[in-house]
């Protein structure tokens, strides 16, 4: 018990967030984040969906993508194919202050894709905005090539900041969004599972100890 909140304390002391893309749906003209990843969501024709680059404490606190562009006007230029469908998908870089030491976010932009009728949001993405990047757990890494490396890493207080930029992201929203360490496509699970490994590992010893002086 001892272990888990010297960690979690220590966590909370040091931790800013998470640096990785969050995915969003589009409800009229409200952001929703998503309950499950872009490889798994299909989503239906005129469907508007979002990816937002940025550091985030977590699901809950995520920053939303920029700009009210609706699906009549994403995709104004690209008419309708006979089985197939038209996902309009909004891509924000984030901010300079997100951005990994070194690298600059492209320009905020929409895309329209026009793709099969049971094709995943991750294929409408691949469609318009590659080259995407993911991990070995199929977290998205980069969208556009963006960033050119790194996926979902931690970011400390006073470090890893993009050091030309100073501060955060300011005035940022909170988001309706999963609970911290849901299954999903940030990268908390794998946090809360090490910590929890970590936790483990310290009470074995601890009875290992009691034991032997027993």
């Amino acid at each position: 018990m001892a272990v888990c909140v010297l960690l979690g304390s220590a966590g909370r002391a040091q931790a800013v967030g998470y640096r990785y893309w969050s995915f969003w749906e589009r409800n009229g003209n409200a952001w929703t984040y998503a309950t499950q990843g872009p490889s798994a969501g299909r989503p239906s024709d005129g469907d508007v969906q979002g990816f937002r680059f940025a550091v985030s404490e977590d699901s809950a606190d995520a920053t939303r993508p920029r700009g009210s562009a609706d699906f009549a006007t994403i995709c104004a230029g690209t008419p309708a194919r006979d089985g197939h469908k038209r996902v309009a998908l909004v891509l924000d870089f984030g901010t300079a202050a997100d951005a990994p030491t070194g690298e600059r976010p492209p320009a905020e932009r929409t895309a329209c894709a026009r793709v099969p009728g049971d094709a995943t949001t991750a294929d409408a993405l691949a469609a318009v905005a590659g080259p995407l990047r993911y991990d070995t757990n199929a977290l998205l890494c980069a969208i556009a090539g963006y960033p050119a490396k790194g996926c979902g890493e931690q970011v400390s207080a006073g470090q890893d900041r993009n050091p030309a930029q100073g501060t955060a992201h300011q005035g940022q929203s909170k988001a309706q969004a999963p609970a911290k360490g849901t299954a999903h496509h940030g990268p908390s699970v794998g946090v809360l599972a090490g910590a929890a490994a970590v936790a483990a590992l310290g009470a074995a010893a601890v009875w290992q100890a009691r034991r032997r002086r027993g």
